[in-house]
């Protein structure tokens, strides 16, 4: 079974502005990569649908999803919060970003593919039930998760997040639901300021300082996420894929490589494969320095693959 590629093209045509990190070009950076490398050409591509309305509101509240529909304007930009804005095709685009975790889990479910990677934007993991934050709009892999426990019957999801900042959204919409595990590793203290105590069995924050590199990381992720994941059981695993805890990403300040995501991938992967029939669906969330994004992808993708 392949590794399927799933985005859309409205993922291009949401755009916060010129100077904004959080860019249509970082999807372009991941497909030059793997235009590059030639391991574009071996994946199954899918275009994404749109999320439904019932899909949206097993993660988000209502009046949420209906205050951001209503509020994408007809030109130009309107800002949710200080860093995140919507344009003429910001809800479309954030449809579409949910739906490629939705369509993921149902191919992995049906055995059509073996796992999945969604080049998706906006990314999602910082928005809860009721709010957008950090360049996020829908919780796209909240979406998945709560497709799979609905549609598909399961009872132990894994959400792995190693993105530079907290999954704070991703957190607060599962915080009560002990069928999702969520593993997170994250600079701390650092935006969004939170998640440094865990609180439950089922939610394994890992704060990483400043400066800590892929040793360290390595080390956090053997100590904290793989025997809490092997208690676990996970029945499908899913990844909250961030690159922005890269050396070269001026985001946040930790130093990690492209050799520490493919370990990680593969740490990932052997759990799936242990107790998951090797399903996994990662979706992109940060990373903003293009040329170490489209690397760490690279990587990722590699793994995922066995390419």
């Amino acid at each position: 079974m392949q590794t399927a590629y799933i985005s859309h093209p409205l993922c291009l045509k949401h755009d916060m502005g010129a100077h904004h990190p959080e860019s249509p070009a970082r999807i372009h950076a991941v497909e030059d990569q793997l235009i590059a490398s030639g391991l574009l050409h071996y994946l199954q591509h899918h275009d994404a649908p749109a999320a439904t309305r019932e899909q949206l509101l097993r993660v988000h509240d209502e009046g949420y999803i209906t205050s951001i529909e209503s509020r994408v304007p007809l030109q130009g930009l309107v800002h949710i919060d200080g860093d995140t804005a919507l344009n003429p095709f910001t809800y479309q685009a954030a449809l579409h970003a949910a739906g490629a975790m939705v369509l993921g889990v149902d191919m992995v479910m049906d055995k059509k593919i073996e796992n999945a990677f969604c080049n998706i934007r906006p990314p999602g993991h910082h928005a809860g039930r009721s709010f957008a934050m950090g360049f996020c709009i829908f919780n796209n892999v909240a979406v998945g998760a709560a497709h799979a426990l609905s549609q598909h019957g399961l009872q132990r999801i894994a959400i792995a997040d190693f993105d530079v900042h907290h999954g704070n959204g991703t957190e607060s919409i599962f915080y009560n639901d002990p069928r999702v595990m969520l593993c997170s590793t994250f600079q701390h203290p650092f935006y969004p300021y939170c998640g440094a105590e865990s609180g439950n069995d089922h939610i394994i924050n890992v704060p990483l300082a400043a400066g800590t590199g892929g040793e360290e990381f390595r080390a956090a992720v053997t100590r904290h996420w793989l025997p809490a994941l092997e208690r676990f059981e996970p029945e499908l695993l899913l990844i909250s894929a961030g690159f922005d805890a890269h050396r070269d990403d001026d985001m946040a300040a930790l130093r990690l490589t492209e050799a520490d995501y493919a370990w990680v991938t593969q740490e990932l992967k052997n759990i799936a494969g242990k107790f998951s029939q090797g399903r996994i669906v990662s979706a992109l969330e940060g990373g903003y320095e293009l040329h170490a994004l489209g690397r760490s992808v690279l990587a990722h993708i590699k793994v995922l693959s066995g390419l």
